[in-house]
C-alpha cells in the first residue's frame, strides 16, 4: 500500500494541505466505492476515482462526465489516491500541488464486468455506477496514442446507451449539479468555509449492507425504458410527464373558448408529489429540487399529484425577472421565489390529460385552496382570462410583462408543441446557441450565437449588451471551459473570428431579448438575459410567430381588431423596446437643431431604440448618472445618480463602495426606453471598466473653449492631444460634446500586477493637459479660473476621477436642438466641422457612415506605459 501512494505522498506537504496523507483511516466496505470530485485547480475538471486494490485509482477528467453516449470525455490518469479522499472536500492552498476548492461531486459504489485488474491492462474496463448523480453502465478505453505525447496516460469515459443515459442532453447534469452531494455547498461558499463540512463517506452500516441491495442485474438493466418513454403502467402516475408546449404566434387568439393567462419568464418545473416526497423536474425530466428547497417544502401541502407550472422571482412591481432568478439560483438565495402552477396532470393517482383543461384547472385551483398563508405566498395558482386576447396582451405590456399564454379550455393535455397552447410576446425574446464570445478575463462584451436550421448552427448575429460584472463572473468560466479553435457555424453566413474574440463549443443555450430580426435573419438589438440550463442547445432551432390564421385560431371580435399589438409596431403605436411610452406626444425640445418641429417624448424613445446598440457599449457595467426634463428642456432639468420611487426594474441599481444608496446602471436596451419615459435627456457615465468602479477604464480630455474662441482651434487642440497620446502608445477617439468643445476619449487596457488607480490616472491626464499649456500658453489653460479663459480652451482633465463623469457617446443634451454627442472619425475632425448638425433626427441617418470608433474595443492600451514615458 505504500509504494501504491508513495507518489502521491511525495507530491503533497500535509504540514500546509488538509488533504488526507495514506495513513488517514477509513470504513472497510463490502462495496467498491467511487468519487466524483469537483476540482477548480488551474483549470477546472473532475477527479474520477475507483476503489480498486486498497486505494482510488483515478482519472481527470476534462469537461466532466457527459451522460450522452455519443460524448467521449478525456480522462487523463493520475495518481493513486488514499482511500479517506473519498472524504475530503475543500481548498488545497495555492502553491501546493492541485491548489485550489474541491467538491465531492458525486460518491457511490460500482462495480466492474468480469476482473478489473486485466481489464485495466488490456485498456477496456466495463463498469457500472450506483451514485447520488451518476448511474448505469460506463466504459474506460485507453487511448491508443496519447495526444499531448505526454507522460500520463489518457482514457476516454464513455456512457453506454441503457435506461440512465441522456442522448443529445449530456451536459446538463454538469451544468445544473453546482452543489456537493456531502453537505449541499456550491464551489464558492466550500473556499469561504462556510455552511457545513460534508458527512462521511458511509457509516458502518452501510458499508456492511448486501451488494444484491444495490446492483440490479445487467439483464434487468436492458429491460429499464429510458425517460423519453416512460409512461404509466396500471394506473401509477409516472415519474415524468414531456411537458405540452406553447406554438409562438404574432397575437392572441380571440372569440370564445380560450383562457389567457400571464407569460411566466422564468424556468418551467413539473412538480411530483407521492409518498410524502416532493420532486422538482425540469423541461426535460432532470430533478431540480435541492435548488428550490422552499418551493419544495411550501409544496408537500399540496394532494398526492402531478403538476405543471413555472418558478419565477418577482422583482419591486411583481413582474417576473429573468435575470434575478437566475442570480437567486447562483447565490442560493431562493427564499422569496415562486412557484406558478398552471394545471394539474395527475391527482391521487387519477390520471386527469384526457380531461378538458377547464376541468383541469378548477381541480387544481381546488387542490391549491387548503395550503397555508406561507406555503400559498410561494406556490400559487394561476387564474385566467377569457376576455379578447388582444386586450389583455395590451394589459401585459403596459405592466412590463413577458407576454400572454392562450390556451383552449376544452383540449386535453398533450406532450409536445401544437396549437393548442399558443404565447404572444411583449418583447421579442429567443433562445439561441452561443458559438463565441468578445471581451476580456474580467468583462464579457458580446456574445455571437446561432439557431440550428436543417441540421446546422445558423450564425443569427451578436448579443452586445446585458453583461453586468456580475453576469460576467458567471458567465465567462462557463464559456472558457468550452473553449475552441475551430467556428461550430455554418452557411454563407458564418462569421469570421473577430480580432478579440474567442470560438467555443455549442453547448450553451441564452435566453436573449431583441428587438425583431433583420431582413437577413440577424436578431436587432439583442440582450442578454441569462444562460437557460433546462433546454439542451440540439433542441433550439429559429422561431417565428406564425400569423394567427396559420394555427386555427377563433376570429377576433370586432370590438377588439382596433386594439393596440404591441408585438408588432403600428403607426402611432407607442410601445418602444416593450416599455409603453406614456404621454407621447410631450414636447421635450421646443425644436431640433434643423427642424422647427418639436421633437417629442416617442420619437426620442425611438431614437434611443435606433442607437441602442451603438450607445450600451460605452454604458454598461458603469454606474450612470442622468439630466431629467419631464417637461421638456423649457421646464426644470435635475440630475439623479439613485434610484427613486418609481424607477423602472430595467434599469439596473448597482452598490458601489464607500455609498450606502445604489447607483443607476444601464446595461439592456429597454432600460434606454424605460429611461425615455422618465425624460432622462442625457447619459452621463462613469469612466471605470466595466463592473470594476475602482479600476480606470478610459480617459476623458474635455476642451472647452473660452469665449472668443473659433471651433476650428477646437479641431486643432483635438488633433494635438490625438497626437501626444499616439507618442505616449495610447490611442485617441474624438467625439463632440452636443455642445460647444469636443472630448478626446482614450481606451485603457486592464492594469497589470501593479494595479492602476485613479489618483495615477488623474495626475496622468493632468500632467499632459498641463504640458500642453506650457508649450501653448496662449492657446490653453488648464485651471478653472474663469477669468484666465477668455481667447483661450480649456483642458479639462478633471473627468478623469473615481465618481467624475462624461457624457456618453450618441447620448442626447438638454439643449436646445435636441444634440447629440457623436463620434467622430479623425478624417470628420478638420476645419468647417460643424457638431450641431448632429441631433435626435440626423444621426440615425449618418450611423453607417459613423464606423469611426468600431475599433475603439481592440484600442485599449496600458496607461502604466504611457505614464512612464509622460514622467
Amino acid at each position: 500500500m505504500a509504494e501504491k501512494l508513495s507518489r502521491y505522498e511525495s507530491m503533497r506537504d500535509f504540514e500546509r494541505t488538509a488533504e488526507p496523507s495514506s495513513k488517514a483511516p477509513v470504513a472497510a466496505s463490502d462495496r467498491l466505492r467511487f468519487v466524483v470530485q469537483k476540482h477548480a485547480a488551474r483549470r477546472l475538471h473532475y477527479d474520477f476515482r475507483l476503489e480498486l486494490d486498497g486505494v482510488f485509482k483515478s482519472w481527470a477528467v476534462t469537461r466532466g462526465p457527459s451522460l450522452d453516449p455519443h460524448d467521449k470525455r478525456l480522462a487523463v490518469e493520475v495518481e493513486d489516491h488514499p482511500l479517506a479522499y473519498g472524504d475530503f472536500e475543500g481548498t488545497i492552498p495555492a502553491g501546493e500541488y492541485g491548489g485550489g476548492v474541491v467538491m465531492l461531486w458525486d460518491r457511490g459504489y460500482w462495480k466492474p464486468e468480469g476482473d478489473p485488474r486485466q481489464a485495466l491492462a488490456r485498456g477496456e474496463l466495463k463498469l457500472e455506477l450506483d451514485g447520488e448523480r451518476l448511474k448505469g453502465s460506463w466504459v474506460l478505453v485507453r487511448m491508443r496514442k496519447d495526444r499531448e505525447r505526454g507522460k500520463r496516460t489518457n482514457w476516454l469515459l464513455i456512457k453506454h446507451d441503457d435506461g440512465a443515459a441522456r442522448p443529445g442532453d449530456g451536459e446538463t447534469l454538469v451544468e445544473e449539479a453546482q452543489t456537493s452531494v456531502a453537505s449541499g455547498r456550491d464551489m464558492t461558499r466550500i473556499a469561504k468555509g462556510g455552511g457545513c463540512g460534508p458527512r462521511p463517506f458511509m457509516t458502518r452500516a452501510e458499508a456492511r449492507a448486501p451488494a444484491d441491495d444495490v446492483w440490479r442485474t445487467r439483464e434487468a438493466r436492458s429491460r429499464t425504458p429510458k425517460r423519453s418513454a416512460r409512461q404509466p403502467a396500471g394506473g401509477r402516475m409516472p415519474e415524468f410527464v414531456k411537458p405540452q408546449l406553447c406554438k409562438p404566434v404574432d397575437r392572441p387568439p380571440g372569440g370564445a373558448g380560450w383562457g389567457h393567462e400571464v407569460k411566466f419568464d422564468g424556468y418551467r418545473l413539473q412538480l411530483r408529489g407521492a409518498g410524502g416526497e416532493v420532486r422538482l423536474l425540469t423541461r426535460s425530466g432532470l430533478d431540480w429540487t435541492e435548488r428550490f428547497p422552499e418551493i419544495a417544502a411550501a409544496a408537500a401541502g399540496l394532494p398526492e399529484g402531478l403538476y405543471d407550472g413555472e418558478a419565477v422571482a418577482l422583482d419591486a412591481d411583481g413582474a417576473p425577472d429573468f435575470a434575478a432568478l437566475q442570480a437567486a439560483l447562483s447565490d442560493h438565495e431562493t427564499a422569496d421565489l415562486v412557484l406558478f402552477l398552471f394545471d394539474l396532470l395527475f391527482i391521487g393517482g387519477e390520471d386527469l390529460r384526457d380531461l378538458p383543461l377547464r376541468e383541469r384547472k378548477a381541480r387544481l385551483k381546488a387542490a391549491t385552496a387548503d395550503l397555508s398563508d406561507e406555503a400559498d405566498d410561494r406556490v400559487r395558482y394561476v387564474e385566467h382570462f377569457e376576455t379578447a386576447g388582444d386586450a389583455v396582451l395590451s394589459s401585459a405590456c403596459r405592466m412590463s410583462l413577458e407576454g400572454v399564454v392562450s390556451k383552449r379550455l376544452e383540449a386535453p393535455y398533450r406532450s409536445g408543441r401544437g396549437s393548442d397552447w399558443t404565447k404572444a410576446k411583449c418583447r421579442a425574446g429567443h433562445e439561441v446557441v452561443i458559438g463565441g464570445w468578445t471581451g476580456d478575463a474580467s468583462h464579457l462584451r458580446s456574445l455571437l450565437v446561432g439557431v440550428h436550421r436543417d441540421g446546422e448552427l445558423v450564425h443569427v448575429g451578436r448579443v452586445g449588451t446585458g453583461f453586468g460584472a456580475a453576469v460576467s463572473r458567471r458567465v465567462l468560466p462557463r464559456l472558457e471551459d468550452l473553449e475552441s479553435k475551430t467556428s461550430p457555424f455554418s452557411g454563407p453566413a458564418a462569421p469570421r473570428k473577430p480580432a478579440n474574440g474567442r470560438w467555443v463549443k455549442p453547448e450553451l443555450v441564452a435566453e436573449i431579448e431583441f428587438a425583431g430580426w433583420t431582413a437577413s435573419g440577424m436578431v436587432r438589438h439583442a440582450a442578454f438575459k441569462g444562460l437557460r440550463a433546462d433546454k439542451p442547445a440540439a433542441e433550439v432551432e429559429a422561431e417565428t410567430p406564425a400569423p394567427a390564421e396559420e394555427v386555427e385560431l377563433a376570429e377576433p371580435k370586432p370590438e377588439t381588431t382596433a386594439k393596440a399589438r404591441p408585438v408588432r409596431r403600428e403607426a402611432g403605436s407607442n410601445v418602444v423596446m416593450g416599455v409603453v411610452i406614456s404621454s407621447p406626444d410631450k414636447a421635450l425640445w421646443p425644436r431640433s437643431a434643423d427642424d422647427a418641429a418639436p421633437v417629442t417624448k416617442l420619437e426620442y424613445a425611438r431614437y434611443l431604440e435606433t442607437v441602442a446598440d451603438w450607445i450600451l457599449p460605452h454604458v454598461e457595467g458603469r454606474p450612470c448618472s442622468i439630466i431629467r426634463a419631464p417637461d421638456g428642456i423649457g421646464g426644470e432639468t435635475f440630475f439623479q445618480r439613485h434610484a427613486g420611487k418609481g424607477m423602472s426594474s430595467l434599469v439596473e441599481q448597482v452598490k458601489v463602495a464607500g455609498d450606502r444608496q445604489p447607483y443607476l446602471q444601464v446595461d439592456r436596451p429597454a432600460a434606454l426606453a424605460a429611461l425615455a419615459q422618465i425624460a432622462a435627456l442625457e447619459l452621463h457615465p462613469w469612466n471605470c471598466r466595466p463592473g470594476a468602479p475602482e479600476v480606470p477604464g478610459r480617459l476623458v480630455f474635455d476642451l472647452d473653449p473660452g469665449p472668443g474662441v473659433p471651433f476650428d482651434a477646437v479641431v486643432e487642440a483635438a488633433r494635438e492631444v490625438r497626437d501626444r497620446l499616439e507618442a505616449l502608445g495610447l490611442v485617441g477617439f474624438c467625439k463632440t460634446t452636443g455642445g460647444k468643445g469636443l472630448h478626446v476619449t482614450t481606451p485603457l487596457a486592464p492594469p497589470g500586477k501593479a494595479g492602476l488607480d485613479w489618483p495615477t490616472a488623474k495626475a496622468f491626464a493632468r500632467d499632459l493637459c498641463m504640458a500642453m499649456a506650457a508649450d501653448s500658453p496662449d492657446r490653453y489653460v488648464a485651471v478653472m479660473a474663469k477669468a484666465r479663459r477668455k481667447g483661450r480652451i480649456f483642458l479639462d482633465y478633471l473627468r478623469n476621477d473615481r465618481t467624475a463623469t462624461a457624457v456618453a457617446p450618441f447620448s442626447a443634451r438638454a439643449r436646445e436642438g435636441a444634440t447629440v454627442s457623436t463620434p467622430l472619425s479623425w478624417s470628420q475632425v478638420r476645419k468647417g466641422l460643424d457638431p450641431m448638425r448632429f441631433t435626435v433626427r440626423t444621426v440615425p441617418s449618418l450611423l453607417k457612415g459613423l464606423a469611426a470608433w468600431e475599433d475603439y474595443a481592440q484600442s485599449e492600451r496600458p496607461l502604466e506605459r504611457a505614464v512612464g514615458r509622460l514622467g
